[in-house]
């Protein structure tokens, strides 16, 4: 349920909508607007018997949100959230195309150190880099843990650039937060809600992937958890589905895109090397990205894509990924003033 107040409300007349909400044993949230305030109703798990409301001169309209996301929903927060990383760079609104690029995993000092030089002359502001590597095969290299946290830490503390790392359980987020600005919560981690839990009380970003084979509704569920234990800065990532076809790793959904954006107001980007898997499939659908709505992208690149230790064939090259940032400013360009 969503209490949009009258111009005139007080502080105090929104303090006292919220001491009968908790009376009915549900929670408020309140939702400061530009031109009125709002109260959110959370906690309930059907329709809200809203007769202890009716008639309070500081409410102006009750509506029933059906949505089993409330926090996520536009119909809680129609204007669209800008999601501040690190403090300085912005994603979600009107905010420039935001690029993230980087190894799929931590490998040595050298490697990281190099591929993050590169990106900072590019002007990526966000490197990404897997510490934790959760992998289908347990054959499959699985990271270097806690080292990889403390290269990234040095790394951006070296260069300036922000850092983004998947966190693959509720026990690591305190040190995987104390050594990076971003957290990420990968497919396979969707629906660990323990994990989702703690992220949401951690004071840093988050980067929520969608499932291998989640629906919209679960998904923005899970982004749900995370708002509800009092972290709003949530970006949600499309990565490709599971469907029957195997000619690519994933399914590229961009159609999600600008459907899930009407849906909620959290930031949408899009990861064009895990949702193709495949080098040259890359650029094109991270072009394609931007035409249908997203608000950034974050791609694989590594210094010898052809000896990487994970994700080897989907990840560009450095020159790759120079020519792809360009045309993406290009289009960027293009479509902010032609379309």
């Amino acid at each position: 349920m969503l209490i949009v107040l009258n111009h005139s409300a007080s502080a105090k007349d929104v303090e006292n909508i919220k001491k009968i909400i908790v009376k009915m044993g549900l929670k408020p949230v309140a939702i400061p607007g530009a031109e009125r305030t709002a109260i959110g109703v959370i906690g309930n798990q059907g329709w809200v018997d809203d007769t202890a409301l009716k008639g309070n001169k500081a409410i102006m309209e009750i509506i029933h949100v059906t949505k089993p996301y409330k926090l996520v929903s536009r119909d809680f927060h129609p204007a669209d959230t800008v999601v501040t990383l690190g403090g300085k760079v912005k994603v979600g609104g009107r905010s420039p195309f935001l690029m993230i690029a980087g190894p799929c995993a931590v490998e040595s000092r050298g490697q990281l150190m190099k591929t993050a030089k590169f990106l900072k002359k590019l002007g990526v502001p966000v490197l990404r880099g897997g510490a934790y590597k959760p992998r289908t095969s347990p054959h499959s290299f699985q990271g270097l843990r806690e080292g990889g946290l403390g290269l990234l830490d040095e790394v951006r503390k070296e260069t300036g650039l922000l850092v983004v790392t998947e966190i693959v359980s509720p026990e690591h987020v305190e040190i995987v937060a104390d050594n990076v600005d971003i957290l990420q919560i990968g497919a396979r981690n969707m629906q660990n809600f323990d994990l989702l839990t703690e992220v949401g009380k951690a004071n840093k970003p988050v980067i929520l992937k969608r499932g291998l084979s989640a629906t919209v509704e679960e998904w923005l569920g899970s982004a749900e958890y995370i708002l509800v234990n009092g972290n709003p800065d949530v970006v949600l990532c499309e990565r490709g589905i599971r469907t029957f076809e195997t000619a690519t790793r994933n399914t590229a959904d961009l159609a999600i895109i600008p459907f899930v954006k009407k849906l909620t107001h959290l930031p949408v980007i899009f990861d064009p090397s895990h949702a193709t898997g495949k080098r040259d499939l890359v650029s094109p659908t991270a072009l394609a990205s931007v035409v249908v709505g997203s608000h950034g992208a974050m791609i694989e690149v590594h210094p010898d894509p052809e000896h990487a230790l994970s994700d080897g064939p989907q990840s560009l090259h450095f020159r790759e990924l120079e020519r792809l940032v360009a045309r993406l400013k290009a289009l960027e360009a293009y479509t902010k003033k032609n379309l």
